[in-house]
C-alpha cells in the first residue's frame, strides 16, 4: 500500500535541494567573492519548480554576515515603474542622504518621495548602483530578486545597468528567472535543470510511504525530467490508487499547470476565510501586511481565526507578506473566479491611501471594474501622466491601454487608443502599440481621430528597422494632418524626410517630400527651429547647399536651446543640421544634448539614432575610448527593444582604427544586410568606412573605387564626407579627372559654410592637386585651420599628406618634421592603418625609427577604461565624479586607479600629469 506524507508547502525548499551539489558550489564561488572585497551577479534561470527559488534562499542562509535585500516580480502587479527596484532598496533608504544632490534627487522622484522631472535612467542606476556601493561599505550586501520575468521595466532597465558595473563594491547580486530578461542578457548565469535520476528517486522517496511499483516509479521520475517541486507536489494531487497504478500523469510540459492544480487541489480543503486571505496576499504585490489585513478585515476575515486554519504553510506573515513559493500565488491568483478578484481588488483600492499611492490604488479600482467606468479611466489617465513624469514610459503604455478598455464613450476611446499606442510606441513595444492603433481606427469618429492613428502606425513601421515603406506612410500622414493641426503635420514632415534621407535608393522620394515642404504657408512670427530645419533642409534638396546654409545656421543656433519635448519628437532628424554646416563643435554639442534629453526619456525607439549622431561626432575626434562606449549602449538598446540598427559608429571606428581584417568583414556584411533592406544610409557609411580604411592601408585603388559609390549616392552628408577620400585616393591612383570633379563638388559643399573643418579639408585636398608654392600654401593652410578644431585624424591626416609631399620635392628634413608629427599623433589616437603608412614614408626618407605600438592614449597596458579613469583624474575630477561620468562607482573607480597606478609605476594623482600626453581628451557634451 502507498501512503503519502504529509508536509506544507515550505518543506520543498531543503528537500529541493537534494542533487544541488554543483549548483549550490556556484552560488558559494559567486557569495565567496565579497571575502576580497568583489562584487559578483549570477543569473539563475529555469523552468518552474527546478529550484532556483530554493538555491536563493540557500543563497541567503549562507550569506553570513551579509546583508540581505529581497525582492520579486509578481506577476499581478502592474507596470508600476520602478516597483521591484523599490522594494529592493526600502530598507536603505535612510542612506539616501549619503549620496551626491542629484542621485538623491533622482531616487527621491522615480520612489515618489518627491515630485520633479523625469530623471535620466542611467543616473536612477547610477544612484542604486551608489546607494549599493554606500551601504555596503559597513558590510557585504547580497540583493536576491526572485521571478526576474516580472519585474517591471523600469526597474529591470536599472538592474540591468547595475550588474554590468559591480566590480569592486562587496555586492552580490542574484537573480532568479523563469527565462532570461531582455535586460539581464550576456550577465554571468547559471541554467537550472533537472536532478539526476537517483536523487529524484530519493526525493520521491521522501514524500511517499510504503512499496511504489518500481515502473511506475521510473514514470514518474522520466515524465517528471528531475523537476524536484513536481517529484514533491504531483503525489498529492493523486488518489493512492492513481499513484500506486501510474494514472493520472502528465507530460513534462504541462509540469507547472500540474504544480499549480496540486497547490489549489489542497488550497480547496482549506476554510473560505482562509482561501480568501490568500487571494488577498496574491492580488496585493506590495507585501504589506496593513493593506492585507485592512483589505481583509474589509471582506470580514478574521485574523485569529485563518492563522489557525493552516495559513502559515502558504504564507509568511512578517513585516512582509511573501508565498511559501512563487507558484502558489500565482496558481492563486489565476484559478480565482473574475468576481471574487473584483472583490478583493476593490478592498485593496479602498485601504491604499489616494495621497501616498495614488496609482496603485487606480489600478486596483481597473482591476474591480466589471465594466467600463469613466471615473476610473480618468484616474488611470492622470496615473499616466505621473508615471510619464517619473520616467517610466511603459508604465504610462500600462496605464493608458487600461485606461482604454474602461472607457465609454467611443470618440474619447479613439483618443485614448491613440496616446496608448504613442506611450507604447515609446517604451519600445511595437506589436502592443499596433493592436491600439487599430483599436483607433475601429473606434474613431472623425477623420482627425483616424489620420491620427496613421501617424503613429507610419512611426510603428519607421521603428521597426529602417525600410522602404515608413516614408511614404509619413508623408501621406503629414499631407493629411494640414486642414487639422498645422504644428503636428510639419513636425511630421521633418520626420518623412528624415525616415527617406536615410533609406531612400533614389533621390525621388526626398525631392517629393522637400517640395511639399516647401509649398507650406510660412509660420508667422519669428520662425522657430522646426520652421528653420524644415526650410534649410527643402532648399539642401530642391536648390543648392549655398542657398541652405544660411537658413541652417540660424536653425543652429535656435537648436542650442531646444526643448527637451521637442527633442522628443523630432530631435533626432535634426542632428544633421550642424554636419549640413561642417560646424563640428556644434555637431557635438547639441547632438549631446539631444541624447541627454531623450535617454532622459528612457524614449528607447529614438536613443539608438541619437546615440549613432554622438558617435559619429566623437569619432571625429579621435577619442575612440568614448565613441567605444557609445557602440556598446547601441547594442544594448537595440538588444532591449529588439530592433535591429545599423552599425555606423562600429564602421567609423573600424575604418580609423585600420585593422583590415576586422573592418573588412564588418564591411562586407553591413553592405549585404543593409543594401538588402534597402538603407541607403547603411550601404553609404559601409563605402564610406572601407574608403577611409584602405586609404589608410595604401590601397588607393580599391579606396577610389569605395569612395566613387559612395559619393554617387543620393545621400546629403556621409557622401560628401567621401569625397575627401575620393580626391586623394584618385590622386595617388593616377585618376587625375576623378580626383578633379570630387575636388569641385567638395568646394561646392564647403565654401558656404566656411567654417575651420570645412575649408581646412578643402585646403588639404585642393594641395593635393596643386604643384610647387601653391601646394605648401594649401598645406599650411589646413593644417592652421585644422589646428584650430578638435578634429585630431584630419589635422594628422594633413600633417601625413604634407609630409609626403615634402619627401617627394626632395625635402626631406622639411619632411621627417611633418611625417613624425603624423606619426606620434595617430600612434595616440590609435589609427594603426595610417601609422603604418606614416612609418613608411618616414623610413623613407632615411630616417631610423622604432615603429611603436598603436593605442588609444598612454599606457600600453592599459584598458580602455583605465585609461579613461586616468584622464578624468589629470583633469581634476574627484572619483565621485568620475563615477557619475562613467556610470560606476566611486570604490570601482579607486580600484582601477590602484591598477593605473601598478600599471604605470607612479603612486600618486598628481604624476598623471606627467605620463599621460597632452593630446589626450575626454569628450565632454555640454
Amino acid at each position: 500500500m502507498v501512503r503519502q506524507r504529509s508536509r506544507g508547502a515550505g518543506h520543498g525548499d531543503d528537500v529541493a535541494l537534494l542533487g544541488r551539489g554543483a549548483e549550490r558550489a556556484v552560488v558559494d564561488q559567486t557569495l565567496a567573492a565579497v571575502e576580497t572585497g568583489e562584487s559578483r551577479v549570477l543569473v539563475l534561470h529555469g523552468a518552474p519548480g527546478f529550484g532556483k527559488s530554493a538555491l536563493l534562499g540557500y543563497a541567503e542562509n549562507a550569506a553570513t554576515g551579509m546583508h540581505v535585500l529581497r525582492a520579486a516580480g509578481v506577476e499581478s502587479e502592474m507596470e508600476l515603474p520602478f516597483a521591484t527596484l523599490h522594494q529592493l532598496c526600502a530598507p536603505l533608504l535612510d542612506r539616501l542622504e549619503y549620496l551626491p544632490a542629484p542621485q538623491r534627487a533622482a531616487l527621491e522622484t522615480v520612489f515618489g518621495i518627491r515630485a520633479g522631472v523625469p530623471p535620466e535612467r542611467f543616473l536612477v542606476g547610477l544612484a542604486v548602483l551608489g546607494l549599493l556601493s554606500e551601504a555596503s561599505e559597513r558590510r557585504p550586501l547580497l540583493c536576491v530578486v526572485d521571478d526576474a520575468q516580472w519585474v517591471d521595466q523600469a526597474s529591470s532597465q536599472v538592474l540591468g545597468f547595475v550588474a554590468r558595473r559591480l566590480l569592486a563594491e562587496s555586492v552580490i547580486l542574484l537573480f532568479g528567472a523563469r527565462e532570461r530578461p531582455q535586460d539581464l542578457l550576456g550577465l554571468p548565469e547559471l541554467e537550472i535543470t533537472g536532478i539526476q535520476d537517483a536523487d529524484a528517486h530519493t526525493l520521491l522517496d521522501s514524500v511517499t510511504y510504503g512499496r511504489l511499483d518500481q515502473h511506475v516509479r521510473d514514470r514518474i521520475v522520466t515524465e517528471t525530467r528531475g523537476n524536484p517541486l513536481a517529484l514533491l507536489e504531483l503525489p498529492h494531487g493523486l488518489t493512492v490508487t492513481q499513484l500506486a497504478g501510474g494514472f493520472g500523469l502528465l507530460s513534462a510540459d504541462t509540469l507547472p499547470g500540474r504544480i499549480e492544480q496540486s497547490f489549489l487541489t489542497r488550497i480547496g480543503g482549506l476554510p473560505e476565510q482562509t482561501r480568501l486571505l490568500l487571494l488577498i496576499a496574491a492580488a496585493e504585490p506590495v507585501g504589506d501586511p496593513a493593506l492585507v489585513w485592512g483589505a481583509a478585515g474589509r471582506l470580514g476575515v478574521a485574523p485569529g481565526a485563518v492563522l489557525l486554519d493552516g495559513t502559515q504553510e502558504w504564507l509568511s506573515l512578517n513585516t512582509r507578506v511573501t508565498f511559501r513559493h512563487p507558484l502558489v500565488r500565482s496558481a492563486v491568483y489565476r484559478s480565482a473566479t473574475k468576481e471574487d478578484l473584483r472583490v478583493v481588488h476593490l478592498a485593496l483600492a479602498e485601504v491604499t491611501d489616494p495621497q501616498v499611492d495614488p496609482d496603485r490604488r487606480a489600478w486596483h479600482l481597473a482591476s474591480a471594474a466589471a465594466a467600463p467606468d469613466e471615473s476610473v479611466a480618468e484616474e488611470l489617465e492622470r496615473s499616466a501622466d505621473r508615471a510619464q513624469a517619473r520616467g517610466g514610459l511603459a508604465a504610462a503604455a500600462a496605464f493608458r491601454q487600461r485606461c482604454v478598455a474602461l472607457t465609454v464613450d467611443s470618440s474619447r476611446r479613439a483618443e485614448r487608443a491613440v496616446a496608448a499606442a504613442d506611450a507604447t510606441l515609446q517604451a519600445g513595444d511595437l506589436e502592443a502599440a499596433r493592436r491600439y492603433t487599430e483599436i483607433a481606427d475601429r473606434t474613431a469618429e472623425s477623420e482627425f481621430q483616424r489620420v491620427k492613428a496613421h501617424l503613429v502606425r507610419s512611426r510603428i513601421t519607421f521603428a521597426a528597422g529602417l525600410n522602404q515603406e515608413a516614408p511614404p506612410l509619413l508623408l501621406t500622414a503629414a499631407q493629411r494632418l494640414e486642414p487639422f493641426d498645422m504644428e503636428l503635420a510639419r513636425e511630421t514632415y521633418l520626420i518623412a524626410w528624415g525616415a527617406t534621407a536615410l533609406v531612400a535608393a533614389h533621390s525621388d522620394s526626398l525631392m517629393a517630400i522637400s517640395k511639399a515642404m516647401r509649398a507650406l504657408p510660412s509660420p508667422t512670427g519669428t520662425p522657430h527651429a522646426l520652421d528653420l530645419v524644415l526650410e534649410g533642409y527643402a532648399l539642401l534638396v530642391t536648390e543648392s547647399r549655398s542657398a541652405a546654409v544660411p537658413v541652417l545656421q540660424r536653425a543652429l543656433a535656435a537648436l542650442a536651446d531646444l526643448p527637451v519635448r521637442e527633442v522628443l519628437k523630432w530631435g533626432w532628424v535634426a542632428n544633421g543640421v550642424s554636419a549640413a554646416v561642417w560646424d563640428d563643435e556644434a555637431m557635438r554639442v547639441i547632438v549631446g544634448r539631444v541624447v541627454e534629453g531623450v535617454r532622459a526619456a528612457g524614449a528607447l525607439t529614438e536613443l539608438p539614432f541619437c546615440l549613432t549622431s554622438l558617435g559619429i561626432a566623437i569619432s571625429w575626434t579621435g577619442d575612440f575610448t568614448a565613441a567605444a562606449s557609445i557602440v556598446a549602449e547601441i547594442e544594448d538598446v537595440s538588444a532591449a527593444t529588439g530592433v535591429p540598427i545599423a552599425p555606423h559608429v562600429e564602421l567609423r571606428l573600424s575604418a580609423l582604427r585600420g585593422r583590415a581584417a576586422e573592418a573588412e568583414a564588418l564591411i562586407a556584411a553591413t553592405i549585404e544586410e543593409a543594401g538588402a533592406g534597402g538603407q541607403l544610409m547603411g550601404v553609404t557609411v559601409a563605402q564610406w568606412a572601407a574608403a577611409v580604411l584602405y586609404n589608410g592601408l595604401g590601397h588607393y585603388q580599391q579606396a577610389l573605387s569605395a569612395a566613387q559609390v559612395c559619393t554617387r549616392m543620393a545621400e546629403l552628408w556621409v557622401s560628401v564626407w567621401a569625397l575627401p577620400e575620393l580626391v586623394e585616393a584618385a590622386m595617388r591612383a593616377g585618376d587625375d579627372d576623378a580626383a578633379r570633379a570630387a575636388l569641385e563638388d567638395l568646394a561646392d559643399a564647403t565654401r558656404a559654410p566656411g567654417t575651420d573643418w570645412a575649408l581646412g579639408v578643402l585646403a588639404r585636398s585642393r594641395a593635393l592637386l596643386s604643384d610647387g608654392a601653391a601646394a605648401e600654401k594649401l598645406y599650411r593652410e589646413a593644417i592652421e585651420r585644422l589646428g584650430r578644431t578638435e578634429l585630431r585624424p584630419e589635422l594628422a591626416r594633413a600633417h601625413l599628406l604634407y609630409g609626403e609631399w615634402l619627401r617627394r620635392s626632395r625635402q626631406r628634413v622639411e619632411a621627417r618634421e611633418q611625417l613624425r608629427t603624423a606619426y606620434e599623433m595617430f600612434t595616440a589616437i590609435g589609427m594603426e592603418a595610417f601609422a603604418g603608412r606614416a612609418h613608411r614614408e618616414l623610413l623613407a626618407t632615411g630616417e631610423s625609427i622604432r615603429k611603436h605600438a598603436v593605442e588609444a592614449g598612454s599606457g600600453d597596458e592599459l584598458t580602455p577604461q583605465e585609461r579613461q579613469i586616468a584622464l578624468l583624474v589629470r583633469e581634476g575630477l574627484s572619483n565621485p565624479e568620475i563615477g557619475t561620468r562613467l556610470f560606476i562607482s566611486p570604490r570601482t573607480v579607486e580600484w582601477h586607479l590602484r591598477k593605473v597606478f601598478a600599471k604605470l609605476s607612479i603612486s600618486s594623482r598628481r604624476q598623471l600629469r606627467d605620463v599621460l600626453p597632452p593630446g589626450e581628451h575626454i569628450f565632454t557634451p555640454g
